[in-house]
């Protein structure tokens, strides 16, 4: 895994924008597995400042997002396909069609797991996935004990996954209890990984990817055995001792 050190929030973000365009712009063409929640805003910021200014183009750019809430559609404020619209698709010129979120609506919700699962195949493979970390070690919505073989499926959200995210709805009992995530090994079929950190809240977490043991009782631990991570994160989140470069 390679750490790159960062000031702040704004900086990873900056960063980590670079860091996809970069990729977007080298690639006839790339499939993108794309993050939710507070983390990946900024980034999405700077590469819809950057399509603005400098044009990069999206058309050829498919995309799969981690997971998404069960029995939120894609029209609710709070699910993710809407989150993904307002925060970026809605702002680059990517062709909606290529963008690819789990249905949390859908009627038959394992049949739902598979085809996303399929999906994903079907297109040859995420090329560069974008990943943040909980700070119990979560990764998509794979919460501690998920096996590290799991594929696409549905998970219970761990109390402190709720809480964390209750800030986007009106109250606790809002956020929904079940999601659908990528599995573990789904992200682990990715190319390329990259993890962003921000702030102290996520010191702890790294410093158990760091220093601790590949568990599933930590599910990002598994990323120490993937081939090519890389890791943004600020000063606040990186823990003591741990080296890395500017």
């Amino acid at each position: 895994m390679k750490l790159i050190e960062v000031k702040d929030y704004q900086e990873m973000s900056k960063r980590a924008a670079e860091f996809i365009i970069a990729k977007v712009r080298a690639a006839d063409a790339i499939n993108l597995g794309l993050a939710t929640g507070g983390t990946p805003v900024g980034t999405y910021e700077y590469m819809i400042e950057d399509h603005k200014q400098n044009y990069t183009s999206y058309r050829d750019v498919t995309t799969f997002n981690l997971d998404e809430y069960v029995g939120l559609s894609g029209s609710n404020p709070n699910s993710y396909r809407y989150y993904m619209d307002e925060k970026l698709f809605n702002h680059i010129d990517i062709v909606k069609l290529n963008t690819h979120i789990p249905n949390g609506d859908a009627a038959d919700m394992e049949k739902e797991c598979l085809r996303y699962e399929n999906q994903i195949e079907q297109h040859g493979g995420i090329d560069l996935q974008v990943l943040g970390i909980g700070s119990n070690g979560h990764i998509g919505f794979n919460e501690p004990g998920t096996s590290f073989e799991s594929s696409t499926h549905i998970v219970d959200l761990a109390p402190s996954t709720r809480e964390a995210n209750a800030r986007y709805f009106d109250n606790l009992d809002e956020v929904p209890d079940k999601a659908v995530t990528m599995g573990i090994a789904t992200i682990l079929k990715s190319r390329e990984i990259l993890l962003l950190a921000s702030g102290e809240k996520k010191r702890d977490a790294l410093a158990k990817l760091f220093n601790g043991e590949v568990d599933e009782r930590f599910p990002a631990s598994i990323l120490k055995n993937h081939p090519c991570v890389t890791i943004i994160a600020d000063k606040a989140a990186i823990p003591e001792g741990v080296i890395a470069r500017k």
